[in-house]
């Protein structure tokens, strides 16, 4: 695993701790309980319980043929959209949860954009008999109803955010604020490898049994490390899961898709590396998509989930050190990736991975004759109006 972040939270010039006085001490607390955590054998050992039993891990490795012969391309899909609640989220829900417990707190606030991650929150809060409050934008909560009602289903509060863009940015933001209030009762379970340290070090670390089995799987059934391993890219935590177990391999290629949405300019894509700075948001010295005076710009994608302004400082750090590529899929090229693997293979993708699909199919000549390893992220239950919708079912 990736040794960084630094004492300090760094990640080379990306990462740090930009926060009020009041949540200073609250990271501290937070930083020493996680790395106590840890160490714990029995907390190590109910963790993996729990993802072996109630979460559905090891996740299959799953060789797409129909796609494959099709292309040209050896596709193979880790499937996180088969873990419980329907993506790779509960990977860190579970583990922030049971962090949250061992430190003593009651109650989980989130986040979330497309609403996995809240349900993943919601089924942890439940499970260990938290109390969950989750914010979200009132934007995404229109165009992800159904996992509105999965999370009131489970028992958390959903408290729609209006301000700003109302989406995921601004349903931070607010989580944020509830913190600030209640740090003494109440653990933030962020969703992504974003915020101030030590958040994108545990989010990145709970989620890179991803990487881990995606390598042990790859070997079983190829014999080799795959050439190409490819994540879509919102706040990163998917693909920074499944890179993990891959950096610096001098024969496998990572790459991070970004939501290029329909157009270049602000409000119509979500591509920080491509037409971004730094800048620091939520707490990080990060790429972000802001103007000369650094107010945020509004962001645009087809999936809810890639609507943010920012990316992982970890994601900075390794577009700086050329560890990782970055690259844009645009709204019709994840649509075309959404129909094609759920045309040939029976699987019907979140629209966050689709763009991961859309773009190997979208520049199929590059990986013609390679074995390429997407990261499958999410199902698409949650996204079938859009998909139906834009599709013209």
């Amino acid at each position: 695993m990736n040794k960084m972040p630094t004492a300090n939270g760094y990640f080379g010039i990306y990462g740090g701790k930009f926060v009020p006085e009041t949540l200073v001490n609250a990271l501290g607390e937070l930083e020493k309980a996680y790395n106590a955590f840890r160490k714990d054998r029995a907390m190590r050992i109910e963790l993996k319980s729990f993802l072996s039993h109630y979460a559905g891990r090891p996740t299959p490795l799953y060789y797409a043929a129909n796609l494959s012969h099709k292309c040209g391309i050896e596709i193979f899909l880790k499937r996180e959209d088969l873990l419980h609640t329907g993506a790779h989220k509960l990977n860190n829900t579970l583990g922030q949860g049971l962090l949250a417990r061992f430190m003593g707190k009651k109650r989980l606030i989130a986040e979330t954009g497309a609403g996995q991650h809240g349900v993943a929150t919601a089924t942890v809060a439940a499970l260990l008999g938290m109390k969950c409050t989750v914010y979200m934008g009132n934007v995404d909560m229109k165009r992800q109803a159904p996992n509105v009602a999965r999370m009131r289903l489970l028992g958390a509060e959903v408290v729609p955010v209006e301000s700003g863009s109302g989406t995921l940015k601004d349903a931070i933001n607010a989580a944020l604020r509830d913190w600030v209030k209640n740090v003494r009762h109440t653990h933030y379970c962020i969703g992504s490898v974003v915020g101030p340290h030590p958040f994108p070090m545990i989010v990145r670390n709970f989620q890179s049994i991803i990487g881990k089995e995606a390598r042990s799987q790859m070997y079983t059934q190829v014999g080799k490390n795959p050439d190409f391993v490819v994540g879509c890219v919102g706040g990163g935590s998917n693909a920074v899961g499944i890179f993990s177990a891959f950096l610096r391999l001098p024969k496998t290629k990572l790459i991070g898709v970004e939501a290029g949405g329909f157009g270049t300019k602000p409000g119509q894509h979500s591509a920080r590396f491509a037409m971004g700075r730094r800048g620091i948001l939520h707490g990080c010295i990060t790429y972000v998509l802001q103007n000369k005076d650094c107010q945020i710009l509004p962001v645009h994608s087809i999936s809810a989930g890639l609507d943010y302004p920012a990316v992982g400082p970890e994601h900075a750090f390794f577009h700086d050190e050329q560890i990782v590529e970055y690259v844009r899929c645009s709204d019709s090229e994840a649509l075309r990736g959404c129909l094609a693997l759920s045309k040939f293979e029976g699987i019907i993708p979140a629209l966050e991975s689709s763009h991961a699909v859309g773009y190997v199919l979208s520049n199929r000549k590059r990986f013609k004759g390679c074995v390429v390893l997407v990261n499958l992220s999410g199902r698409g239950d949650k996204d079938m109006d859009i998909i139906a919708r834009e599709a013209k079912l």
